[in-house]
């Protein structure tokens, strides 16, 4: 992945995170899980006593998978510029957020705080990873007298470049707007619902320059993790990460589509949990000197323009079931 992508881009005078550094879940059989991440294309280090995602070429974790009972969201870090650390303190104790023990004794570093669904929210310093600038985007040339498909033969392993955003399920998407927006300083980038104070999911982006969002929310009857994204360089790499998975039997998901909010092309794969992953492609950018004019839209707009119907149980939360 070019190095220009994760250029350390900031809004001067804007206390914000600029990235979702990791997230970490819990699920009950890590060889599965070995299995399912290395099958979609990513590089499954054993790290402590669990599991550690990580693209190819590139060095970052994105997250943490452990044993648990069952599967489970259990924090989520984000990324801050060190320089930033005082100020959020002094932030987040003037908003009088609750403090809490760090739950992870390799990472007690930085500012462990209560989300305002219950779970715990990791603020550390840390290297900019959300993209500063467009995406690799690669397109099939004209037609030239010769075949431009790759043979089936020979198609390559897909292999993303990097995580660009988490949805996760909220108790109150508006409740969450309010809480990451005035703690973290993300923005909206868009929302839908019946109407703007009936939210059901909600796009926020960093100031700092990211994609269209780093985290997204679905109301729901609990908190838990619905899916992480995962960028692609083209249409191509996400149809032959669909037959990827599929021919690894996990065949169940959802696309191959594009989306109105974000307008990226997707494809999810549910994994062996009911929550999701995702190849994308071509998502809109927020540059760290823009303003994202913010709007709200209607349900219809809430998932895609075109492709097949949503997958049976997608908007499911598997973790509220659980509990």
């Amino acid at each position: 992945m070019p190095e220009s992508m994760m250029a350390q881009t900031r809004r001067e005078g804007v206390l914000a995170a600029h990235s979702v550094d990791e997230y970490v879940i819990s699920v009950p059989n890590l060889a599965e899980a070995r299995q399912f991440y290395t099958t979609f294309g990513l590089k499954v280090v054993d790290e402590g006593e669990g599991l550690a995602l990580y693209a190819f070429d590139n060095p970052h974790r994105y997250a943490r998978i452990v044993k648990g009972e069952r599967k489970r969201l259990l924090w989520i870090a984000f990324g801050i510029y060190a320089d930033d650390l005082e100020a959020f303190t002094q932030h987040i104790d003037k908003l009088g957020v609750e403090r809490v023990q760090s739950p992870d004794p390799m990472h007690p570093e930085g500012l462990w705080i209560k989300s305002s669904d219950g779970f715990p929210v990791h603020i550390k310093p840390a290297p900019k990873t959300s993209p500063s600038q467009l995406p690799p985007r690669e397109f099939s040339p004209e037609s030239n007298g010769t075949q431009r498909a790759p043979s089936s033969s020979a198609a390559p392993k897909v292999k993303p470049l990097y995580m660009s955003h988490l949805l996760i399920f909220t108790k109150s998407v508006s409740n969450s707007l309010k809480f990451y927006g005035e703690l973290l300083g993300l923005r909206v980038s868009d929302s839908a619902g019946p109407s703007d104070a009936e939210k059901v999911i909600a796009f926020l982006h960093s100031p700092h320059g990211s994609d269209h969002h780093l985290l997204a929310f679905l109301e729901s009857e609990d908190y838990g993790f619905h899916h992480s994204s995962w960028t692609v360089p083209s249409i191509d790499h996400v149809g032959l990460g669909m037959r990827q998975m599929s021919q690894a039997g996990y065949d169940f998901g959802w696309g191959v589509g594009r989306h109105v909010l974000g307008s990226n092309y997707f494809r999810y794969t549910r994994d062996p949990w009911g929550s999701f992953i995702e190849y994308s492609f071509d998502i809109d950018f927020v540059p760290h000197t823009m303003d994202w004019q913010a709007r709200h839209h209607p349900p219809e707009d809430s998932l895609y323009v075109w492709g097949p119907d949503v997958a049976e149980g997608f908007g499911t939360n598997h973790e509220a079931l659980q509990g």
